[in-house]
């Protein structure tokens, strides 16, 4: 039977958890009992782990003993097939363990949808993946609130941009980024002929005030009069807040009830776009080894297509369809996110495989 997680690996753990336990007894001040504390925590999971599976290999070599015996030979026969099972199954779960950790994945998000090619009807298409992330965003007990939006004359957005916070937002949604395309007939399509639109989704982790460090000096902040065609989500004050990153040249514009209010949401975008372009410049770095993992967060990359005539919808980065577009429209998107999911994490376990 292959190995998964490799005896030395597992006795570097073992060596290192001993090792924290030994550190942990001792008089420690307060900032390496903050360390060592944080460190045991993180790796007490992966050793109850490799405990559990190292008994189950003494069970296995117990069973292999009686496979010789005649008399239990076809007992034993089953029972060590059993007990490999097990053991596959404890080494995929210490595997998932050992995989890093992204930094982001309890964070709450900035969502960020754009209407791309197709026009009007790319704008209506964005109005349909606002409802279908609110509906999610419900289903999940999230909070979302709206930030900005640009709506258009034919009842569609622009451009919209939200705030949703909540429990692990990141972790399900960030594989949300990219460009979606849909595929239907418009309502003022006299032909019935299919268009195609699209639309762009960014989700960036949303950032905290000690993450990013922006200067007065480096701002410009201007107040001006909010306007819209109206609805759900379209403002009716006249103190939309303007705030320019002159280093960057960064936009960021926030339109809700209050000019105070305003500029405290513009310059939590503000950090969060910035904070996004620290990651980006950091992961271009790494690129070249991590060209096809999903999650990239790649946003010029089409991912998904929403097909009205066959009531499907493909995400491309694995090759999966779903037949049910409307429920998926209607905030049933977690057998999808959950593939992704899988997917990414199967990946990220070779990539360790092959390192190890």
């Amino acid at each position: 039977m292959s190995q998964i997680v490799s005896d030395l690996r597992i006795q570097k753990i073992v060596s290192h958890f001993e090792f924290l336990e030994a550190k942990l007894s001792e008089n420690l001040n307060r900032e390496e009992l903050v360390k060592f504390s944080k460190e045991y925590s993180e790796l007490k999971p992966i050793f109850e782990n490799i405990q559990q599976l190292e008994k189950v290999k003494l069970e296995l070599l117990e069973a292999k003993e009686l496979f010789n015996d005649p008399e239990y030979k076809e007992l034993a026969g089953d029972e060590v097939s059993k007990l490999e099972g097990k053991i596959k199954i404890k080494e995929e779960e210490i595997q998932l363990l050992l995989l890093p950790k992204d930094i982001n994945d309890n964070r709450s998000v900035i969502l960020e949808l754009r209407a791309g090619t197709g026009g009007d009807e790319a704008a209506l298409f964005v109005a349909d993946l606002l409802r279908m992330y609110e509906r999610y965003s419900d289903i999940s007990k999230w909070k979302i609130e709206n930030i900005s939006n640009t709506p258009s004359q034919v009842g569609g957005f622009k451009e919209i941009v939200l705030s949703i916070s909540g429990e692990s937002v990141y972790s399900k949604l960030k594989y949300e980024s990219g460009v979606h395309r849909v595929q239907r007939v418009p309502e003022t399509e006299s032909g019935g002929r299919v268009h195609t639109s699209a639309a762009t989704v960014a989700v960036l982790p949303e950032a905290e005030e000690v993450d990013v460090e922006i200067l007065n000096s480096d701002i410009r902040i201007d107040t001006m009069r909010s306007s819209g065609a109206g609805g759900q989500h379209v403002n009716t004050t006249d103190s939309a807040v303007r705030i320019t990153h002159i280093p960057t040249g960064i936009v960021v514009i926030s339109s809700e009830k209050s000019q105070h209010q305003n500029r405290a949401k513009a310059m939590q975008v503000l950090r969060t776009r910035l904070y996004d372009l620290n990651i980006s410049s950091q992961q271009n770095e790494i690129a070249s080894t991590r060209k096809n993992q999903v999650g990239s967060g790649d946003r010029s990359e089409r991912i998904r297509t929403y097909n009205f005539p066959q009531g499907r919808v493909t995400d491309h980065r694995i090759n999966y369809t779903i037949y049910k577009l409307d429920q998926f429209l209607n905030g049933d998107i977690d057998e999808l996110l959950n593939k992704l999911i899988a997917d990414d994490q199967a990946k990220k376990i070779a990539e360790n495989i092959n390192n190890a």
